[in-house]
């Protein structure tokens, strides 16, 4: 079972220097697969010892061999392809690389993944230690959400699946085969990156688009339809949580607004045991939507944030979890940051120093409410 704390982390590191230099070099054909995969393993090497250091017991490879928190897991399915658009997503001041996902084929797991390649090799690294290995994909909604991304990739899609029904179900299944393969491999901690709720509580993002086509509260059913359908029947001792993001792309943000609007769908109804929330300011709203949580869910407070390298003044964490409380027990509170370093490869913009600070700042004000 995994080894769980009053703090925690979300999952990505920035990338060393040498590891970015050699990604580049690869893509000039300067260097081969081999020679990547080689600084990769080094860099996670360091990274889990430094994990260790500092207290953390889940931990990461970082996403090291990601480039993206999505996209990767994305083309590791079958029936999916890597396609360049013409413009990548909007985030506040910043577009991201155009990089996306198309549907080619019937999608499924092919019994082999990048994601479960990289999990084993973390799983290796923690053999005979206290440590838990975590292993983070993109909830199955946000691969829905991908593949319906404009109308050249629906259009795609309707070649392949006359049906959404079809389609849902083929996503669900890929996802639970991933799962159960993470499993087998020794996973016993998987976590769910999900944005899609975000857009969904972000009323300027529905100001923008056509509500003909879709509405929220049947676009909540949808997501809620393929991440639970990924998550039926698994094993008892595997702990599945999810990290519920407003995007985070080099220290910038995509969407905005508080939970309440999702509450009853995703808080009340989605079969994970733990939620990570981003509470880093006033964009993600107040505690009152954790109402909705049923009793013994577990909440990961994500009120330090991982955009800015100024740390935060632990008395407001402090009082920042005591009013959290009001609505979910203490003990069933943790702190983390409210996302990860390096959503993708470009990471945040702060030092790896200031990034092993707020980590430091999660673990003593944890320490200091929850006494471990």
């Amino acid at each position: 079972m995994t080894n769980l704390a009053h703090y925690d982390i979300v999952g990505s590191f920035l990338r060393p220097q040498e590891l970015k230099q050699a990604r580049a070099d690869f893509e000039a054909g300067r260097i081969d697969a081999a020679a990547l995969k080689a600084v990769e393993d080094q860099a996670i090497k360091d990274l889990v010892a430094k994990e260790e250091a500092s207290g953390l017991l889940v931990v990461t490879d970082g996403e090291f061999r990601r480039s993206y928190w999505h996209l990767d897991t994305f083309w590791g399915f079958a029936g999916i392809e890597h396609i360049v658009r013409k413009h990548g997503y909007f985030f506040h001041d910043e577009e991201t690389r155009p990089d996306s996902a198309r549907v080619v084929g019937k999608i499924a797991f092919a019994g082999t993944h990048p994601d479960l390649e990289a999990f084993k090799f973390l799983k290796q690294l923690t053999a005979g230690t206290n440590l838990t290995a975590r292993q983070s994909i993109p909830a199955p909604a946000q691969l829905y959400a991908e593949l319906v991304r404009g109308p050249e990739n629906v259009a795609a899609l309707r070649k392949v699946y006359e049906s959404d029904d079809e389609l849902f179900t083929d996503i669900s299944n890929a996802y639970r085969d991933l799962i159960l393969a993470l499993y087998e491999a020794g996973c016993r901690d998987v976590k769910l990156d999900d944005c899609t709720w975000g857009m969904v509580v972000d009323d300027r993002y529905w100001e923008q688009r056509d509500e003909t086509e879709f509405d929220r509260d049947a676009l909540q059913e949808i997501y809620l339809r393929l991440n639970n359908g990924a998550l039926r029947d698994l094993p008892a001792d595997l702990r599945v949580s999810t990290h519920i993001c407003r995007g985070n792309y080099h220290s910038t943000w995509a969407s905005k607004g508080g939970y309440q609007v999702v509450a009853d769908h995703v808080f009340a109804k989605e079969n994970v045991s733990d939620f990570y929330l981003e509470f880093d300011d006033e964009r993600s709203g107040d505690f009152k939507p954790l109402a909705a949580l049923p009793a013994g869910k577990r909440v990961v407070l994500g009120l330090v944030t991982s955009k800015r390298p100024e740390l935060e003044d632990k008395a407001t964490l402090k009082k920042r979890i005591e009013e959290a409380s009001q609505y979910v027990s203490l003990e069933n509170l943790a702190l983390s940051t409210q996302c990860g370093f390096a959503s993708t490869e470009e990471g945040n913009i702060l030092t790896e120093e200031e990034q092993w600070q707020k980590i430091k700042l999660v673990i003593e004000t944890a320490k200091e409410v929850w006494g471990n």
